[in-house]
């Protein structure tokens, strides 16, 4: 789907909604827990080295963008990835640092003294 042009403001408040909640560098590497499958928030919280409170909050952030989705069974709530397209877009950014750093690299090989 391409986007309209000029983006109109209520389009880019929900992209902005989007790209505010996968900009936490917790909630990335929660998402990336969930690429594997189902956890519960103290599973989530556990592998992430935080509290359940703190994990919690995270994954809330992720559920009100749809990015995730939960379930209650009993006191449990399980987390699970709603949007695998997130996977997309966090491929993208990491493909773009990628090209980034080599480029970095080869000036600083270019800019090195000579007999090195």
């Amino acid at each position: 789907m391409a986007l309209p042009s000029p983006i109109p403001a209520e389009l880019a408040e929900v992209i902005a909604q989007r790209l505010r909640a996968i900009g936490d560098p917790m909630r990335i590497r929660a998402l990336d827990l969930l690429r594997d499958g189902e956890r519960s928030v103290a599973h989530t919280a556990q592998a992430l080295g935080t509290s359940q409170q703190n994990a919690s909050k995270h994954l809330a952030v992720l559920s009100q963008a749809g990015l995730v989705q939960r379930r209650k069974s009993g006191t449990t709530v399980w987390y699970s990835v709603a949007d695998q397209s997130v996977f997309d877009l966090c491929e993208q950014v990491c493909g773009s640092i990628q090209r980034q750093l080599t480029e970095r690299a080869a000036l600083m090989e270019g800019a090195a003294p000579a007999g090195r």
